[in-house]
C-alpha cells in the first residue's frame, strides 16, 4: 500500500510560476496544538449556552451532566481525527480526510464550506469584540464594525510574516485566555458565597417538552459550544512529529476545554441559583455584579475582550490552511498555494481576511452563519466516514496513531453527529417562529455546489495548465 498522502501532490511541490518561492514548515508542537484547540473552542457560546441549558434542566445534576456529556462526545471525536490527522499528514482540516476517501466533489464541499464558515467565525469574533469594547468605553459607539475589521486586520499582519509568530501568538492569548476563566472560577468561589437570598428568579419561560426532548435540545447546544476541539488537523503538516503530537494535542485540547466548562459551570451555579440562570444569556456578569458590584458586568467584558483574542487569532490561521490545501489540490487557483520563506500561505491569507472583512460589512451576517452551521455538522459525519473507507481501503497503510475502540466508537461518533444533523434540520423546519428556514437553504447551497464545483476545478485544473 502507499504511504499516506502518497496519492496526492507532495506537501513540498514547488510553487506555481510566479508565486512565493516557500513551503510549510515543519516547526509547530504540542503545546500550540493545545493552544489552538483551546482558542478555536472557547469563544463566545460559553457566555450564553448555559442560560439556555439552565432553561432547558432546571436541576443541578442535569445541568452539570449534558456538559459533562458533551465533553465526552467530543472527546470521542477527537479520537476519530486524532487518527486521521497522524495519517494524513497535511495541513488543511477535514477537507483533506473528505478529498482522499471520498473523492474531490466531497472534499470540495467540506473545504468550501469548512473554509467559509470559518472566514465568517474571523468575522464574528472580532465583532463581538467590538461590541463589548463599545459597552465598555462608549466612545466606541457606532464604530464596532470598524473595530473588527482592525481586529481581523491585525491578526493578519501578526501571522504574515512567520508561521512561528502566528503561533506564539496563539500560544500566549490561549494561556491569557485560560487565567481569565481561572481567575472568574477563582472569583466565583472565593468571594460568591452567600448571595443566593439577594437573587430573584428571572422570567425564562419553562420549556413545553417532555424530559428526554429537552435532553436532547440542551446536548445540541452544548456539542455546539464544544465545537473547535479539532483544531490541531488544520496543520498536520506543520507538526514537528504529528504521529505522536496531533493525538496529545487532541486529547490535551479537549480536556483542557472541558476542565474550563465545567468549572465555569461549577461556578455559576455556586454564585447563582439554576432558577436565576435560566434564559440568561449573560449570566456570568450578573453573577459578577453580585460579587464586586455595578462594574462586576463591565469587569467581565473586559475579560471577555481579552479572552476572545486566542479565537481571533486561531481562526485565520484555520481558514488559511483550508484555502491552501484546496489549492494546492486544484479545486481554486493554484496562486492560493503561495507560501512565503516563513511559511504562511500569504495569498490564502490575504483572501480569507477579505471575506472576513466583507462578512463584517453584510448585514445578513448572522443569517450566512446560519446557513453555514449545517454543514459543520455534515462535515464532522463525512469525517468519521472517512475513517472507516480509509481503514477498509488501506487496511495495511502505516498508521502511527490507531483510534481506540474502532469501529465502536467512531460510529458512535457518526451516529451522533447524523443525529445532531436531523435534529438540527427537524428543529428547524418545526419552528414556528422561523422567518427563514436555514436548512432549506443550506440543501439549497449543496444542490448548486456541484455546478460550482466543476467550474472551479476546469479553472483550477485547466486554466493553470495542471
Amino acid at each position: 500500500m502507499s504511504e499516506p498522502g502518497s496519492s496526492l501532490p507532495s506537501p513540498s511541490s514547488a510553487p506555481p510560476a510566479g508565486a512565493s518561492a516557500g513551503r510549510l514548515q515543519q516547526v509547530l508542537g504540542v503545546t500550540f496544538g493545545i493552544a489552538v484547540s483551546v482558542g478555536n473552542t472557547i469563544a463566545a457560546g460559553i457566555l450564553g449556552t448555559p442560560g439556555e441549558v439552565a432553561r432547558l434542566l432546571p436541576l443541578v445534576p442535569l445541568f452539570l451532566g449534558v456538559w459533562f456529556i458533551g465533553g465526552i462526545y467530543a472527546f470521542i471525536g477527537s479520537i476519530q481525527l486524532a487518527e486521521l490527522g497522524a495519517f494524513v499528514r497535511r495541513s488543511g482540516g477535514q477537507y483533506v480526510f473528505a478529498r482522499r476517501a471520498l473523492g474531490p466533489y466531497a472534499g470540495f464541499i467540506v473545504g468550501w464550506s469548512d473554509w467559509l464558515s470559518t472566514c465568517g467565525t474571523n468575522a464574528a469574533v472580532p465583532i463581538l469584540i467590538g461590541q463589548y469594547l463599545a459597552k465598555i468605553v462608549p466612545a466606541f459607539k457606532g464604530d464596532e464594525p470598524a473595530v473588527a475589521i482592525a481586529v481581523v486586520l491585525a491578526f493578519a499582519a501578526l501571522q504574515w510574516r512567520d508561521v512561528r509568530l502566528g503561533s506564539s501568538a496563539q500560544e500566549l492569548t490561549s494561556l491569557l485566555k485560560g487565567l481569565v476563566y481561572l481567575a472568574i472560577v477563582l472569583g466565583c468561589f472565593l468571594l460568591g458565597g452567600g448571595h443566593r437570598a439577594e437573587i430573584s428568579a428571572s422570567e425564562a419561560t419553562a420549556p413545553n417538552v417532555t424530559l428526554a426532548v429537552a435532553v436532547m435540545l440542551a446536548l445540541q447546544a452544548v456539542i455546539y459550544t464544544y465545537d473547535g476541539w479539532n483544531g490541531p488537523i488544520y496543520f498536520s503538516e506543520e507538526v514537528k512529529d504529528p504521529g505522536r503530537e496531533i493525538p496529545r494535542a487532541m486529547f490535551g485540547g479537549v480536556f483542557s476545554t472541558m476542565a474550563i466548562y465545567i468549572l465555569f459551570n461549577l461556578a455559576l451555579v455556586y454564585v447563582l441559583p439554576l432558577r436565576a440562570i435560566a434564559g440568561d444569556d449573560f449570566a456570568i456578569g450578573r453573577a459578577a455584579g453580585l460579587i464586586v458590584g455595578p462594574r462586576g458586568e463591565m469587569l467581565i467584558l473586559g475579560l471577555m475582550i481579552v479572552a476572545l483574542l486566542s479565537a481571533a487569532n486561531a481562526y485565520p490561521l484555520m481558514a488559511t490552511r483550508v484555502l491552501f490545501a484546496m489549492s494546492r489540490d486544484g479545486l481554486v487557483s493554484r496562486r492560493a498555494a503561495a507560501v512565503n520563506a516563513g511559511g504562511t500561505p500569504t495569498v490564502a491569507l490575504v483572501a480569507s481576511t477579505a471575506v472576513a472583512i466583507a462578512f463584517i460589512t453584510v448585514k445578513e451576517f448572522n443569517g450566512l452563519i446560519e446557513m453555514m452551521a449545517y454543514f459543520f455538522v455534515a462535515n464532522y459525519s463525512m469525517s468519521f466516514l472517512s475513517l472507516f473507507v480509509l481503514r477498509f481501503r488501506e487496511p495495511d497503510s502505516p498508521r502511527p496513531y490507531r483510534a481506540w475502540g474502532y469501529p465502536w466508537t467512531t460510529g458512535i461518533a457518526l451516529l451522533g453527529a447524523v443525529a445532531f444533523l436531523v435534529g438540527a434540520i427537524i428543529a428547524d423546519l418545526k419552528n414556528p417562529d422561523a422567518v427563514h428556514h436555514y436548512s432549506v437553504w443550506s440543501l439549497g447551497l449543496l444542490v448548486l455546489s456541484y455546478p460550482a464545483y466543476r467550474f472551479m476545478r476546469r479553472a483550477g485544473y485547466e486554466r493553470e495548465g495542471v
